[in-house]
């Protein structure tokens, strides 16, 4: 490895690994690690699924919004909320702060993940089922990554050697 960005911004699916490969990540490369959705969690001193309960999915993704803009971090790795990619200010702005790597699972593999999708804090709009969800969020993805990594059977350890490479 011959240089690695400033911060590396981990986006993909609820269930895709970002927080697990997060923190394992930055203490392979020694450095910080910022988990979004505490974050958001410190500060509105709530949960996320109580966010998105009393407040709905709008509120909730001006939050995660406002959370990221906050942002002006050195040497970090980075894991946003899976909805991250619907506010078109937070993505530029975590452009802005180095890397975007996009963590691919399949529909399969993020159902077979998911166990508590009542509790998890997934923003889901009305009536919008989990395929619908993915369906949507994948070209969005896809448009802001600059390195994609395929998780889909994948252990930790090896998505944080294939990012590590690519970095």
């Amino acid at each position: 490895m011959i240089h690695t960005p400033d911060n590396i911004i981990l986006i993909g699916m609820p269930g895709a690994g970002k927080s697990t490969v997060g923190v394992i990540l930055a203490k392979t490369l020694g450095m910080q690690f910022i988990d979004c959705d505490i974050l958001i969690q410190q500060q509105s001193g709530r949960m996320l699924q109580e966010i998105l309960d009393r407040d709905g999915p709008d509120a909730f993704r001006r939050m995660e919004e406002e959370a990221i803009l906050s942002l002006h971090p050195r040497h970090s790795v980075i894991a946003t909320g899976g909805s991250v990619i619907w506010s078109r200010a937070a993505m530029e702005h975590l452009r802005s702060l180095g890397v975007v790597v996009y963590l691919e699972i399949s529909f399969e593999e993020m159902e077979k993940r998911l166990k508590n999708i009542t509790t998890r804090g997934i923003v889901l709009l009305p009536n919008q089922t989990l395929r619908g969800m993915y369906l949507q969020r994948v070209p969005l993805y896809e448009e802001y990554a600059d390195d994609t990594i395929p998780c889909s059977g994948e252990d930790v350890e090896s998505v944080v050697r294939r990012i590590c490479e690519g970095a």
